[in-house]
């Protein structure tokens, strides 16, 4: 037997899964734990699309600011 890992778009899913469930001996693990939900991922896109440059800043200032906060 051979195992098998997809990924497949979320509104492909049920009938992925739907038409799997009907073959003999297949094992369908599903693993939700590192799962993004849609919602959030819905969220950040729309973030990241309306954000402007002056709202990124350099990872290095980001590092230095988070060590004086957290290293004293």
């Amino acid at each position: 037997m051979r195992q098998l890992t997809v990924t497949i778009p979320d509104d492909f899913y049920e009938t992925f899964v739907s038409f799997f469930k009907h073959i003999p001996d297949v094992s369908i693990d599903e693993n939700i734990e590192n799962e993004i939900p849609l919602w959030q991922q819905e969220m950040v896109l729309e973030r990241m699309k309306n954000a402007k440059p002056e709202d990124y800043l350099p990872w290095e200032d980001v590092k230095k600011e988070l060590d004086e906060k957290w290293l004293k």
